[in-house]
């Protein structure tokens, strides 16, 4: 149990078993949120999940499989969730903060803990959403009410635009100069009057992220369908995904589906199982107690 300094220093004048206390309390602190990672352990995001009990992409290698446990997504069809965002097969992985790789030349380009990797690492925990672009759709609402909605054909409508960009998940790895076209928020956000200052973004599996809405303007974020000149394959998030490049990729909502405007900040999937609120990959925002 946690020690409360208020309550073990109240009556101890001695001020070297009040430093003991509070290391204890950083102990404890320490063990609490070791164990509660231990339980998501294999709840480490990526890029994002399908539905509460996860549909994952994976950032470790294709080989490294993941614990998993069912869940349901779109249509009601069961998916089986991984620990790390965004996927994994039924197996056991281990991530930790003392994750590394090798570090090439291009390491200064590298936030800090990161290691580079020339492939762009996913894993399916069981089927991969299948979203038609028939019934597909795009909506800003505020909660209450639907403020802008595109379907496929009026979303590809959009004027989109090409762009190279460095990407960086919270399981370590990073992956520089990737290309994708996409359609920007400050698109979709043009002539928008509000006076939220955060959203949260919705998947199709019912997957949720936060993000501040400054965090998605002023050309800081895409919609994406394209990857490489090639449409953006389902298992990467496909047929759109949300691209948030300078946060840690699990901010990137794979299968997109809306915007919800806040007044205040609402944590998503991951950030409510202990990941950190903002996701800054140069400041190892990584879990909720990183600054």
């Amino acid at each position: 149990m946690l020690l409360p300094p208020c309550t073990l220093g109240a009556n101890v004048e001695n001020a070297a078993f009040g430093c003991r206390c509070a290391s204890l309390n950083a102990r404890h602190r320490r063990l609490r949120l070791a164990r509660r990672r231990s339980r998501v352990a294999t709840t480490s995001p990526c890029c994002n999940a399908v539905s509460g009990s996860l549909n994952r992409h994976h950032e470790f290698s294709p080989t490294q499989q993941l614990i998993s446990r069912g869940g349901t997504g779109l249509e009601g069809k069961s998916y089986f969730s991984s620990g790390i965002p965004c996927a994994g097969e039924v197996g056991m992985a281990i991530t930790s903060r003392g994750f590394s790789g090798r570090r090439s030349a291009e390491a200064g380009k590298l936030p800090p803990g990161q290691y580079l990797t020339a492939t762009f690492p996913v894993l399916s925990a069981g089927p991969t959403p299948n979203v038609p672009l028939d019934r597909w759709e795009f909506v800003i609402d505020d909660g209450t009410n639907v403020l802008r909605r595109w379907d496929w054909k009026s979303f590809r409508d959009l004027p989109s635009e090409t762009f190279t960009t460095d990407i960086h998940c919270v399981t370590r790895w990073s992956k520089l100069g990737t290309t994708w076209e996409g359609v920007s928020l400050d698109t979709l956000f043009a002539d928008l009057k509000t006076d939220a200052s955060y959203t949260l973004v919705r998947s199709y599996g019912d997957y949720t992220t936060n993000v501040p809405l400054n965090d998605l303007t002023n050309h800081q974020a895409w919609i994406a369908f394209r990857f490489e000149g090639e449409d953006l394959a389902p298992e990467h998030g496909g047929p759109a995904r949300l691209l948030v490049p300078h946060l840690y990729l699990w901010k990137s909502a794979k299968w997109v589906r809306g915007i919800t405007l806040m007044q205040r900040d609402k944590p998503g999937f991951w950030e409510s199982l202990g990941y950190h609120i903002y996701g800054d990959p140069w400041r190892e925002q990584r879990y909720s107690d990183d600054k």
